[in-house]
């Protein structure tokens, strides 16, 4: 009798090896075809070869790079051609008339026009954006579409709950979407609440498989509210008590965030409108506004572009690049992590060889080791041709902004890092305006004082286990 289970228990596992090879060499197929690189094609290929047990259930859920089954939901067919059709020609009488190059680049990476009339106000640090936040949920008459990548249940994340279902109650319609996985330790008990006052809520990520659902290397990081298609708030800021410096480690917690109003609102609601789509498995909000009004005495032109592992081209990366490539003055940006990937970081090299004055402004303390670590690989390069790198001191840098020149700035959710250009769906307000760059130029500014420039020595001088260990860090650049 032993015998008998025996034979079965081998033969049980000899078709489990079969199956696992044969799954790892059609992977490896599937990994030569469709890799982002040939680095990569090769790397995983091998790997599921020689190593199917391990490697086959990692690439299936870290190594695919487009996000299958997203659809935006204009091209998907969830909204009438008709009506989709008047909304873009309404949209089309407030585009910039003439648009130069660069200002061209920009609008085809968003596939939507830079329009005039908007009015755009900055909000440095979690306390202006959450008074923001809560004065436009107050005023909200119709609807308010919301997604987050980090939502906690804390003093803030209660705050927002009990704002949202206060104006449920009085009939406004509430469409919550979150990120999953950045929202992991939200309880059960908090979206409870919230379906159960009417407010349509849905992750992001809905952990099942099918329609390309098992993709758990992908996150969706944007920060949108839309309140009646009138006004719009997007940047860095998430739903935390970090948000407002309450977390003793990080201590003060730098962030920006922006208010939108005017035609620009439109091309965030579309984005909201597509993620929406996919998470509520093709649904579209019951009310929208589709009616763009300019913001009364403001013509500042704006564009947001939204991007994510769904577009045929890496557009997050084409973001930067393009950024990077138009400046002929400067570059200052601040931004958490800064982990570029080649492309990028020879970009920025490149500009700093033609002059253009870079500052990069990065955290002093961490919240990802792995992050700090990898950003102390580019030290050497980057001051070896010019590019000024500091240290924010006074708490934790979370915010992610850019000033090119002076004319152009951008506020919003991108990390200078693989993840934020190939894998996350990002989107960043884009202004072609001098005094909002003069706005940027001050606060960054404020910010490089408080903080300290690094050189080539603040890495040779380390030791020999900090070296390895950046080393070592830097390989996983590419899903950072």
């Amino acid at each position: 009798m032993p015998g008998v289970w025996w034979n079965a228990l081998t033969w049980t596992l000899a078709i489990l090896a079969a199956l696992f090879h044969l799954g790892g060499t059609a992977s490896a197929l599937h990994a030569i075809w469709n890799c982002r690189t040939s680095a990569s094609a090769i790397a995983w290929s091998l790997a599921l070869v020689l190593f199917p047990y391990l490697t086959l259930p990692a690439y299936w859920i870290l190594g695919t790079y487009r996000f299958s089954g997203y659809q935006r939901a204009f091209r998907a067919g969830s909204l009438d051609k008709k009506v989709l059709a008047d909304y873009i020609k309404q949209v089309g009488r407030f585009a910039i008339s003439d648009p130069d190059p660069v200002e061209r680049g920009f609008q085809r990476l968003a596939d939507f026009p830079i329009t005039r009339g908007n009015r755009v106000d900055l909000l440095i640090d979690g306390e202006a954006m959450f008074a923001a936040l809560f004065e436009e949920i107050e005023k909200a008459q119709s609807y308010i579409y919301l997604e987050y990548f980090l939502i906690a249940d804390d003093d803030i994340g209660r705050t927002l709950k009990r704002a949202l279902i206060g104006k449920a109650r009085q009939g406004v319609a509430i469409y919550f979407i979150y990120d999953e996985l950045g929202s992991l330790g939200l309880p059960w008990s908090y979206l409870k609440d919230l379906r159960e006052a009417g407010i349509k809520i849905y992750p992001f990520y809905p952990a099942r498989v099918g329609a390309g659902r098992l993709q758990f290397n992908f996150r969706n990081h944007r920060k949108i509210t839309v309140v009646d298609g009138r006004v719009a708030l997007v940047g860095g800021v998430n739903v935390h008590d970090d948000s407002l410096g309450r977390n003793p480690f990080y201590g003060p917690w730098r962030d920006t965030h922006v208010r939108v109003e005017g035609p620009a609102v439109e091309g965030i609601q579309l984005a909201f409108l597509s993620d929406y789509f996919w998470a509520s498995d093709g649904l579209v909000p019951e009310r929208l506004d589709l009616h763009p009004t300019p913001a009364p005495g403001h013509d500042t032109g704006a564009l947001y572009v939204a991007n994510g592992p769904s577009d045929p081209n890496d557009e997050g990366m084409l973001f930067f690049l393009h950024c990077i490539n138009s400046a002929q003055k400067r570059i200052w940006l601040a931004t958490p992590y800064f982990v570029p990937v080649p492309s990028v970081l020879d970009a920025l090299k490149a500009a700093a060889l033609r002059g253009v004055e870079i500052k990069v402004i990065i955290p002093l303390r961490w919240d990802l080791f792995i992050m700090y670590l990898a950003a102390y690989s580019y030290l050497p390069e980057a001051a070896a041709n010019g590019i000024e790198i500091y240290r924010y001191r006074t708490g934790h840098l979370h915010q992610k902004v850019m000033l090119i020149d002076d004319h152009t700035s951008w506020v919003g959710s991108s990390n200078l890092d693989a993840r934020s250009m190939h894998l996350n769906f990002e989107g960043n307000l884009v202004v072609f305006d001098k005094a909002f760059a003069l706005q940027v130029e001050k606060m960054l500014r404020r910010d490089l004082e408080q903080s300290e420039v690094m050189g080539r020595d603040d890495y040779e001088k380390r030791s020999f286990l900090f070296k390895l260990g950046v080393k070592i860090a830097r390989l996983f650049e590419t899903i950072l």
